[in-house]
């Protein structure tokens, strides 16, 4: 039995304030799960981060979000240590980050995914790579983050004033309009569906984490068939990348097709979070999730 967890927390991307939330919330459950917690402030100093992961924890919980803590980078270096942690391992984890290739696999998977193309930053302040609306992001952040969406008549300044920070290649992906649509996979298993209701553009960062950003309608009320295909849909998704413990697929709906947006190997566990809510409606409390998620912690050493 697990007894002792060290959990990951805070990091230096871009999502350092969400994972730092997300790490306090299961500090607190695992500790009222009788656990001994240790919780660590993940800094670029990993001679700092090895000193705190000893004595050897019985296993990690990764509550860091963004790059370097879900792109498989953490993953690795618990790996070689052979501690276990929770979420995919190594390459289900780059993968997922790395979105044109994620979406290359769901596209030979048979799973419907949103045209796009890859284009320099250079190529997107020259003029409409593809017909508006579109979609522009970064290949490799989490949250949202960078995420803006081209309409028919804007004119303002694609990058604004900071600039694009996030390399120098973009993704220009279609817009599907319609319904957002989420799902959390718990193992093998779909707990449910929401739709993600939002009076902004779309379901951006602070729709995911400001209270009262967004509206979740839980179960999704759509067409028995549709939550079938979806859930169905997410669980492929899931194995496809390799996913293990808990992820979530972010779907688009416009009323005939369901297109994957992405899969989150390292979903939120906030207050405002989708997966700990989604739980809840399958009679999963919050403790009981991440005790669960502790107990199948595995590493690919």
């Amino acid at each position: 039995m697990t007894q002792h967890v060290a959990v990951l927390m805070g990091g230096w991307s871009a999502e350092r304030e969400v994972s730092l939330v997300s790490g306090a919330a299961v500090v607190q459950a695992l500790g009222d799960a009788g656990m001994t917690v240790t919780s660590i402030d993940v800094q670029r100093d990993m001679g700092a981060l090895l000193t705190r992961l000893f004595p050897r924890p019985d296993a990690v919980f990764n509550a860091l979000h963004g790059r370097f803590g879900e792109d498989g980078c953490v993953q690795g270096l618990l790996d070689i240590l052979d501690i276990p942690y929770t979420h995919s391992g190594l390459l289900a984890s780059a993968l997922a980050m790395d979105k044109p290739m994620a979406k290359r696999l769901f596209a030979e998977a048979g799973i419907p995914v949103a045209e796009h193309l890859i284009v320099s930053r250079e190529d997107i302040l020259a003029g409409d790579v593809m017909d508006r609306p579109y979609v522009i992001k970064p290949l490799n952040e989490g949250s949202s983050v960078g995420v803006h969406i081209v309409l028919e008549g804007d004119n303002e300044p694609l990058f604004g004033d900071t600039g694009w920070p996030f390399g120098d290649r973009v993704m220009v992906e279609k817009f599907i309009p319609g319904q957002e649509l989420t799902v959390a996979v718990m193992g093998d298993k779909a707990l449910c569906v929401s739709d993600i209701q939002t009076g902004r553009e779309f379901y951006d960062y602070d729709a995911k984490y400001v209270d009262g950003g967004s509206h979740h309608v839980i179960p999704a009320e759509i067409e028995p068939e549709v939550t079938d295909e979806v859930m169905r849909l997410a669980i492929l998704a899931h194995q496809t990348l390799g996913c293990r413990g808990v992820s979530r697929a972010d779907f688009r709906y416009d009323g005939k097709k369901a297109y994957l947006l992405e899969i989150n190997t390292q979903p939120g566990m906030t207050t405002t979070s989708l997966v700990p809510e989604q739980a809840v409606y399958a009679g999963i409390s919050f403790q009981e999730l991440v005790v669960w998620m502790v107990d199948n912690a595995e590493c690919d050493a």
